[in-house]
């Protein structure tokens, strides 16, 4: 392989592993001043877009062991959108631009080294606001439903012990879960 196209797979496997989320796009039809308004926007989110070779592509897949990925039957032009601390912030950018300019659609994506079908691709763009992301990807979540399903739990106890059934459960120690009363366990800025 020539030394250029060695350097530019060094750099797409770098872009694929730098963060959890990348994107392949179609851009067939796109205007310079598009590309343009595209770059400014992903620049906000901390991500870029890059036009790629699509066997250059599988070949920088496969380097990184993002085997379905590599396996991938992409056709056509091909760009490819890397970056960002948050994918679902880089997945809504995308979304919305391609709203207003019909040359720009997914193909696929890759979250976390998962390659993501069109339209999980899709769905990732439409996940709520950035505290709930976050409290999906903490775990928060999992603690909040889970002391619900507690406290449910509790009350069937508790109609069971009324009822003459069983004993009482124990009462899970919320502040144990999430600190002081009232407190907020995850900051936000």
């Amino acid at each position: 392989m020539r030394a250029e196209k060695e350097q530019l797979l060094n750099h797409l496997q770098g872009l694929l592993t730098a963060s959890s989320g990348a994107f392949l796009m179609a851009y067939k039809g796109m205007k310079v001043i598009d590309f343009s308004a595209l770059r400014k926007g992903l620049a906000a989110s901390e991500a870029e877009c890059h036009v790629v070779p699509n066997r250059l592509l599988k070949r920088a897949a496969t380097g990184c062991g993002f085997t379905e990925l590599a396996d991938l039957k992409v056709a056509g032009e091909t760009l490819l959108v890397s970056g960002g601390a948050d994918p679902v912030k880089v997945a809504k950018v995308l979304a919305d631009f391609g709203k207003d300019r019909k040359a720009l659609q997914f193909k696929a994506g890759l979250l976390s080294g998962k390659l993501l079908s069109v339209a999980d691709t899709k769905a990732l763009a439409e996940l709520p606001a950035d505290r709930l992301v976050l409290l999906r990807e903490t775990g928060a979540l999992d603690m909040v439903y889970a002391h619900i399903m507690s406290l449910t739990n509790l009350e069937d106890g508790w109609l069971a012990q009324q009822a003459g059934k069983g004993p009482v459960p124990d009462v899970p120690d919320i502040e144990k879960l999430f600190g002081e009363s009232g407190s907020d366990p995850i900051q936000f800025s």
